[in-house]
């Protein structure tokens, strides 16, 4: 009997160590398939929508739209790269408000040659200024998508195509598949196209509605952890009741490191500042940031400024600590349990997120159109600021434990790195100055002695 139990004893051994792995396994899983879903914007994503607006003697002509449904995260400068792989031999004869970044191999075509005849096209969109005669509605703003929020007329961006070699009906068409796309960078995974009811269209006279011959959509959704590796931006902290300020943490961005990254930052004073922002070669969507603690392209200062007997006051800034980047059409969404409380901010806009019903702790917040919607390149105007002023709700409102300062920031979309919970600057207790207020007393009355002892 004893060995049998030594045997039970040792399969229990295996099985713990496989339930371990086990876990650990579906917990990396887990953490790797949920970085895509964003709490604050459960449903955002950006639709594309192919509408088969008519058919030719070889193939289609498309609207392709693009619906930026995300409520604070947009694609800036340089733009939205798209692509896809085409399911059968297709090629694109003509564009409209859009173009290609390569032709391809057109080589079998005699006559009139293809705009593209690549496998898997890649598409930008065209630039502001383009001739009216190669633009189509809601085209030609450089790949710039505002966010739902901010601007939803210019959450949307479109392009005619022309397909040949393709199917001429419903049933012989096929949809591409493989989307793909960038704003600029990674940070977006498509699925697969769905074909969905044909769009209706309204005449411009309003009285007769239209039909696409077909539709299929396809979903793009963001994830920061395909984004990029590292964090883009940080947060300070600061208060009118202690003199500590809370720096982003060390390295939060990024270290310091010339021997294995030379060039990864400039310092301020450098003489070579301008050769290295703006010389020959040099990207401009590769970050040059200034040489910081903290290497953040971006930092976000929260500073608790004003206490008043019914409102309390915070004033924001914003600073860029890029030299090679201007956040043009900029945001910052901030998680605090007192924005049900807002009564006034200035110089920003603002608006309530309520992911969920009956909660409303989070804010976005963006510049003033042609005011300070550009935030600069680092320097002396690299940064925006603003304030914000809070009614105070007696039964939550405190100044201890840090419950002044935000819960997340983020800038843009993305994360940004908070200080540690345990380094908020705490608020002072008031047994210091009531032993100050005992001891001057006896102070003065000791030293009065001596004085009258010394002239006695």
């Amino acid at each position: 009997m004893e060995p049998r139990c030594l045997s039970a004893t040792g399969s229990i051994v295996k099985l713990s160590s496989f339930a371990i792995l086990l876990f650990f396994l579906l917990s990396c899983f887990s953490f790797t398939s949920t970085e895509a879903y964003d709490a604050l914007d459960p449903t955002g994503n950006i639709t594309i929508k192919w509408d088969v607006i008519s058919w030719t003697p070889d193939g289609y002509v498309a609207v392709v739209t693009m619906f930026n449904f995300q409520q604070y995260r947009h694609i800036q400068t340089p733009g939205w790269t798209l692509g896809w792989t085409w399911a059968k031999k297709e090629v694109i004869w003509s564009m409209v408000g859009a173009q290609t970044t390569e032709q391809g191999d057109c080589s079998r075509y005699k006559g009139t040659v293809p705009h593209c005849c690549k496998k898997d096209p890649t598409v930008v969109d065209l630039l502001p200024g383009t001739p009216y005669n190669q633009q189509i509605a809601n085209c030609c703003k450089g790949g710039v998508m505002n966010s739902w929020i901010q601007d939803p007329a210019n959450a949307i961006s479109s392009f005619q195509v022309s397909v040949g070699a393709a199917g001429t009906t419903n049933k012989t068409v096929r949809l591409p598949k493989n989307f793909t796309l960038k704003a600029p960078g990674p940070g977006y995974s498509c699925g697969i196209a769905k074909i969905v009811k044909p769009t209706r269209f309204l005449t411009a006279d309003k009285r007769r509605w239209t039909q696409a011959m077909m539709t299929w959509n396809v979903t793009c959704t963001y994830s920061q952890f395909l984004a990029q590796k590292t964090p883009t931006c940080c947060v300070s902290l600061s208060s009118f009741y202690n003199e500590t300020i809370v720096s982003c943490p060390t390295c939060a961005c990024g270290c310091q490191n010339n021997a294995t990254d030379p060039g990864s930052c400039v310092e301020p004073n450098n003489p070579y500042l301008a050769s290295a922002v703006s010389g020959p070669g040099k990207s401009t969507n590769a970050p040059l940031v200034q040489c910081t603690s903290h290497m953040c392209p971006v930092r976000v200062h929260w500073h608790v400024k004003l206490n008043y007997k019914e409102y309390w006051r915070v004033k924001v800034t914003i600073t860029n600590f890029n030299y090679r980047m201007n956040y043009t059409l900029w945001n910052l969404v901030v998680q605090h349990p007192n924005f049900d409380n807002l009564t006034k901010i200035f110089s920003f806009n603002y608006k309530s997120l309520t992911p969920y019903a009956g909660l409303n702790d989070t804010a976005m917040l963006w510049g003033v159109k042609f005011y300070n919607d550009l935030l600069t390149q680092a320097g002396p105007l690299g940064n925006v600021q603003s304030e914000l002023l809070f009614r105070k709700d007696t039964s939550t409102f405190t100044f201890e434990k840090g419950w002044a300062f935000p819960r997340r920031i983020y800038f843009n979309g993305d994360n940004c790195v908070m200080p540690p919970p345990d380094a908020y600057p705490w608020l002072p207790n008031s047994s210091p100055k009531q032993v100050i207020s005992i001891l001057h007393p006896a102070i003065t009355i000791f030293v009065s002695l001596l004085f009258l002892l010394a002239y006695a």
